[in-house]
């Protein structure tokens, strides 16, 4: 981080912009919360490939959320020393440098609407995952960018006038919260547009050209821990001095990353990242990843994602009109809780915003092998998550060393039998910390300066592995189901 002097009273205000919610909630030294505000984000799925957020209500959101936790703070606001933003990495907007004004809406990274056109960049498929350390995707934002310079008429035009900047969603954020107006990508959320270059850090002119996207109407590209400008307000002044991607922060959560671990945090969809300290390993069918880089040097994971986790659950309660689903999904869990002659045997093939990690089926389509009844649907969905997690956890098992134990934060992580079967399902021990919201939690920590006194890993709950015939078996059959379906 810039230098700063620290004192035991600064306080740090982390902005977390997720898929279902914007949150602004301040941590002392300690890393402790002071303060928090949430405001909901609605999404919006028009067909099977179209997924999208309002650029307007995004905005408002994070506004509402951060003058709310400020107006709680009252004068200890001013004890504000920093402030860092984290956001989903793949999103991506177009505005105008001049006005502020979206010209496109937030194109989430749950949106595959140009998946035909990555299909015809297949024989550049290597060439471009060694530049980049992504497998070719339309969730990524490289091909979104394409297809809003080519579809949208308000792009269109203000590429003419000479006004248009295109890029990450964190870098129109921090275009509008801070009072500079910065135009910035820092690396984590420049790295998911599929056109950064992961060894030179820059924009990659080959990329560039394969993707016909002008390097000119990007954000400049800068480490993770910058001077992104001066936050918005009246009264205070406080630096925006962090920007990086949700999964990168939420791994910093408890402190120090520890390398025998395997990180999984869960929400819309679910991320696996294996810590490979600032060395840059390249995994068959796992993506490389920077998580965050300072003016010296950068960090980077082997990452498996699952494009359906949250949004898996939310899209099949939809279809089968149920409600409250959360609420009831841990007592669903147990009564099917069982052994090798149960009765449970209902499975999904989850293809939900398209298969990813290790498989890259970007059209993938979701099926139910058995019939059954609504409950145990549900709980085939929660199944399939956990089957694609232990996928990419067998992944990382080929690595020369393997990870040792879990970590999972998130959402869905409230319920304890889903960390107990992806315990019994991987062999590993998995450990859930008390507090589970930890993509702000690992902003404030870095911006605290990675401090001693932090809240310790170990102090939560562990899950150890079981013996569990009947969860093996269904793995079993489902892989095999998968994969006759790839190969049709």
């Amino acid at each position: 981080m810039p230098d700063t002097k620290r004192f035991d009273n600064d306080l740090y205000l982390s902005i977390d912009q997720g898929g279902h919610a914007s949150r602004a909630i301040v941590f002392n030294q300690r890393g402790e919360i002071v303060a928090q505000a949430h405001r909901n984000l609605s999404i919006n799925r028009y067909n099977e490939t179209f997924v999208e957020h309002s650029a307007d209500e995004l905005l408002q959101s994070i506004n509402t959320a951060v003058d709310e936790v400020l107006k709680q703070l009252g004068s200890l606001a001013n004890n504000i020393a920093s402030a860092g933003l984290a956001t989903q990495r793949s999103n991506i907007v177009c505005w105008n440098k001049n006005t502020g004004e979206a010209l496109s809406p937030v194109i989430s990274w749950q949106d595959v609407r140009a998946h035909e056109f990555i299909k015809s960049l297949k024989p550049q498929a290597q060439s471009i995952h060694q530049k980049t350390g992504l497998f070719l995707s339309p969730h990524y934002g490289a091909s979104k960018l394409r297809w809003c310079l080519q579809n949208i008429e308000a792009v269109k035009q203000a590429r003419e006038n000479n006004e248009l900047i295109i890029g990450p969603m964190a870098s129109f954020i921090l275009f509008h919260i801070a009072a500079e107006k910065p135009l910035f990508a820092d690396p984590s959320n420049a790295s998911r547009t599929q056109l950064w270059d992961l060894i030179k850090k820059q924009w990659h002119p080959e990329l560039l050209k394969t993707f016909e996207v002008d390097g000119s109407l990007l954000p400049e590209c800068v480490p993770s821990n910058h001077n992104f400008g001066t936050l918005k307000h009246p009264e205070l002044k406080i630096p925006i001095q962090l920007c990086m991607g949700d999964q990168s922060s939420a791994m910093f959560a408890y402190g120090k990353i520890q390398p025998e671990t395997a990180y999984i945090n869960t929400g819309t969809g679910a991320f696996v990242s294996r810590p490979s300290g600032y060395a840059m390993l390249y995994g068959r069918r796992l993506l490389t990843s920077v998580i965050f880089q300072n003016n010296n040097q950068s960090q980077y994971v082997l990452e498996g994602t699952i494009n359906g986790a949250g949004s898996a659950i939310d899209l099949v309660s939809n279809e089968l009109k149920l409600e409250n689903t959360l609420e009831h999904l841990n007592d669903w869990l147990q009564a099917t809780r069982n052994g090798e002659d149960s009765d449970f045997k209902q499975l999904y093939l989850n293809g939900v915003s398209g298969l990813a990690a290790p498989f890259w089926v970007p059209d993938f389509d979701s099926q139910f092998l058995h019939e059954s009844n609504e409950q145990d649907k549900i709980v085939a969905v929660v199944e399939s998550i956990i089957f694609l997690i232990r996928e990419n956890i067998d992944e990382m098992m080929k690595l020369s060393s393997p990870p040792e134990q879990i970590q999972i934060t998130g959402g869905l992580t409230v319920q304890d039998e889903i960390c107990q079967r992806l315990a019994d399902l991987t062999n590993l021990p998995v450990y859930r910390p008390i507090e589970c919201e930890a993509t702000a939690r690992g902003i404030a920590y870095l911006l605290a300066g990675e401090p001693k006194i932090w809240p310790e890993t170990g102090i939560g709950d562990w899950f150890k592995p079981q013996v569990n015939n009947g969860l093996q078996k269904r793995f079993d059959e489902w892989h095999s189901a998968l994969l006759n379906a790839l190969r049709q």
